[in-house]
């Protein structure tokens, strides 16, 4: 089982992640970058947090694609 994400978290990585999709991939790396050029984060704990949950939105997105 994963975390829980809290609202704030689900928030802002929805309104990036439906806004900026076309830029988004499976990796957190990248993400991490991405993240950090659109938002500025008050800690990295938070900008991993965020980068962590919009990855995981990328990847169901990839998987209903496919059909799993």
């Amino acid at each position: 089982m994963g975390r829980i994400k809290t609202s704030f978290v689900k928030t802002i990585g929805k309104d990036l992640f439906e806004k900026h999709e076309g830029k988004f991939s499976d990796g957190f790396d990248k993400n991490k970058e991405v993240i950090n050029q659109l938002i500025h984060a008050n800690s990295k704990k938070l900008r991993n947090i965020i980068t962590g949950y919009v990855t995981s939105l990328k990847k169901q997105q990839m998987q209903k694609a496919v059909g799993y």
